[in-house]
């Protein structure tokens, strides 16, 4: 278990050296300490499970990790915002051309905020037109659970476009 004393100097002795990791792997001094903060959060939260003795490596790669989540969430964004468009089948209005970029882009944020298992989901069956079965083949879940996830995520969908 680690102590507050304990965790204020894994702290101290830590941050720079993390932030400057996840910076390098980034770019981006805001979303470094961001991830960096959450993952000392992280450490805090879950403090009863660690001993300080072998946090080090553990920082490194709970750092690596989100970094890797926080870029995949960022591409899923981006993807849909660059892939969404309006069927011309008819003039758009300008006011009708501006309400679609505003749906196009709450929906983007709300994709991007959902959790990162309902997301796949989901995007695996809508997007890539996957069943529910092969989706449960490729991530290793039950059909129940596929179907769950998705459920969820039209639900969450919901509450956040209206």
């Amino acid at each position: 278990m680690i102590s507050k004393i304990e965790f204020q100097k894994l702290f101290d002795n830590y941050f720079d050296t993390i932030r400057n990791f996840v910076y390098y792997r980034c770019g981006d001094t805001e979303t470094a300490s961001d991830i960096t903060q959450e993952v000392f959060m992280k450490i805090w939260e879950k403090r009863e499970q660690f001993e300080v003795s072998d946090i080090k490596s553990l920082l490194y790669k709970m750092a690596n990790d989100m970094v890797i989540s926080n870029y995949r969430k960022e591409q899923t964004q981006l993807n849909f915002e660059q892939s969404m468009t309006i069927k011309q089948d008819y003039d758009a209005s300008p006011e009708e051309i501006v309400q679609f970029e505003e749906l196009k882009s709450s929906y983007a944020k709300a994709l991007t905020d959902m959790p990162e298992n309902q997301r796949v989901t989901f995007l695996m069956n809508r997007n890539e037109g996957l069943k529910y079965h092969e989706i449960a083949e490729n991530l290793n879940i039950s059909i129940k659970a596929v179907e769950k996830r998705i459920s969820t995520a039209l639900a969450y969908l919901k509450k956040e476009l209206l």
